[in-house]
Formats: structure tokens, C-alpha cells, sequence
């Protein structure tokens, strides 16, 4: 989650007014209708149906990405969605008044070709989490809504850029999203010979220990099928058992430092960042100590 989404619960950032978009049965079209009527669309702020898309969406893969994280694969309904590599989507479960807000984890690629999208979920008492972990079942169904200004979406007109992604814990999921996306853009260039010419990009990423480490092996993945243009650092911080020799090379014990990124400070580097806010909040500063503008920043911090 977002605080973004808490913000959105509490009413402080009223929702769209999309009803007319979902396809749900009346049953469950009416438990959506309540649901947004109860956060503020009574207060008079609606935009426009046709500017958001609200699908149903299908439960049609569950696999354990961690011991405490759950990875979903979702069918979309509808043909009009689309995301942005690194949006979340709000996450709505009949039956439940609360609404989730998950990072996608997929790449707009994916859902382009299969039609559909995946999310990385760890366990909470949070009552979305909690159902993808205890109820969440194959042929579940939901439905789903993307927000979020933190992407990463260049037009085959732009300027090259050079990334680096820094992540702490589940904050990988946006990133992985975004590094998925830059693996399509490569493969496009080289394929095409057109397209966006992507910039090289360093992944910096850190957790408790290995175990915690989602991705891990499609990120070596990318690494080797795109050496030098993708690169990555995990950092471990509580390790207490042995390193395995694919991730040895890989991994660094501590935290991620100033010495690790100033190498990377340069004009036409963009900076994002997702994890925890106490992180955030002190890679902020760190970056703005070594030189990066804010404007070349971006985060999302979840809670």
C-alpha cells in the first residue's frame, strides 16, 4: 500500500466516479456504487467515467514469491485497461468495504500480449492482504483500478536517460515493474532497430536477508540477458545464513550508502525510489548531499 491509499480512505483524496465502467454483475456493480458513494463521491468532486477504467479482473495464478509473500496473477476483463510501468492499482474484493492499493509488479508488455497483470503481496491484517493470503483462491474475482503519478514511460522522441532504482523490501515491486519495462524496450530496440534508446540501469536493493529478496533469479535473469545495459546490488542487512554462490557475487551485507550511489550522479540520471518512508526520507537527503536535483527524484513510499 501507498500513502497515497490512506490518504484516499480517509477521505482526503475523494475517488473517481467510474461506475458506469463495471461489468460486474448487478449484485456486485451495486457493492462498488456504496463503496465510492461512501468515499466522497457525495461531496460533489467526480471526474469524468470515460477519463479512469475500472475492470474485472480473474485470479488465474498464486505462487509463493517469499515465505510471506504472495505473487497473483490477474486475467483483465477489460480491453480498455492500461497501466504505466510502476502504477498501482486499487485492489477491490466483494464482500469487503476496504480497498487495497498494490504496486503492479508485471510489465506493461505483459498485460499488452497476455492480457494480464501481476502483484507481489506480503502478508498483513490489512483485510485485502489478509484475504489475498487466507481467502484468495483460482477464479477468484475482483476488480481493479490504476493510479499513480510514480512510472516511468518514455516516447521513442526522448532523450536516452540513465536510471538507477533503489528499493527496500516489497518497495521492488513498482521498480521490478519498471525494469521489465526497460528489458521490453531493449529487446524492441534491437529487434526493430527503432523505439526508445534506453540508457543503462543499476538496481539497488535491499532486504532483511536473502529469503526476503523477491525476484531475485528474474533479476539475475536480466542481468545476463542484457549485460552492462542492466546491472544490480542486493543488499542484505540481518543475514544470518550463508549466501548462495548464484547470489554471492551479487550481494553486499549493510545497508545501501553514499559511496554506492555517487558514482551513478550525473546529468542525465533519474533517480526513483520506493520502500518505507523512514528510507526515503533518508535517501532523499543523501542524494540531495551528493549533487541530485530534486527534480531528477522520484518516489513512493508505502506503509
Amino acid at each position: 500500500c501507498t500513502d497515497r491509499h490512506q490518504r484516499v480512505l480517509s477521505g482526503e483524496l475523494l475517488p473517481y466516479c467510474p461506475v458506469a465502467k463495471i461489468c460486474f454483475s448487478f449484485r456486485k456493480a451495486l457493492f462498488y456504487f456504496f463503496y465510492l458513494f461512501k468515499s466522497g463521491i457525495n461531496n460533489g468532486f467526480c471526474i469524468p467515467s470515460h477519463l479512469v477504467v475500472i475492470s474485472q479482473a480473474k485470479v488465474c495464478g498464486i505462487t509463493n514469491e517469499s515465505e510471506t509473500v504472495k505473487r497473483l496473477r490477474l486475467a483483465i476483463t477489460n480491453k480498455d485497461f492500461t497501466f504505466k510501468a510502476g502504477q498501482w492499482v486499487d485492489f477491490f474484493i466483494p464482500g469487503i468495504s476496504v480497498v487495497g492499493g498494490f504496486s503492479i509488479c508485471s510489465s506493461p508488455g505483459l498485460l499488452e500480449q497476455e492480457g494480464v497483470l501481476e502483484l507481489a503481496v506480503k502478508y498483513t491484517v490489512h483485510p485485502p492482504a489478509h484475504w489475498i493470503h487466507t481467502e484468495c483462491a483460482l477464479d477468484s474475482e475482483v476488480a481493479l483500478r490504476v493510479g499513480g503519478d510514480f512510472f516511468f514511460d518514455p516516447q521513442p522522441g526522448d532523450s536516452p536517460v540513465k536510471l538507477v532504482l533503489i528499493a527496500g523490501g516489497v518497495g521492488i515491486n513498482p521498480l521490478f515493474s519498471i525494469l521489465l519495462h526497460i528489458a521490453d524496450l531493449h529487446g524492441y530496440q534491437e529487434g526493430k532497430g527503432n523505439g526508445y534508446k534506453m540508457g543503462t540501469v543499476k538496481l539497488y536493493y535491499s532486504a532483511k536477508n536473502t529469503r526476503e529478496l523477491l525476484f531475485k533469479k528474474n533479476i539475475l535473469g536480466l542481468m545476463n540477458a542484457f549485460p552492462g545495459k542492466i546491472t544490480c546490488h542486493f543488499h542484505v542487512t540481518q543475514q544470518s545464513s550463508q549466501i548462495c554462490e548464484e547470489l554471492q557475487p551479487h550481494v553486499t551485507e549493510g545497508r545501501i550508502s553514499e559511496k554506492d550511489l555517487q558514482e551513478h550522479v550525473s546529468k542525465d540520471t533519474l533517480w526513483y525510489i520506493c520502500g518505507p518512508p523512514p528510507m526515503i526520507e533518508s535517501l532523499s537527503k543523501l542524494l540531495s548531499n551528493i549533487g541530485v536535483p530534486r527534480n531528477c527524484v522520484f518516489f513512493e513510499k508505502w506503509w
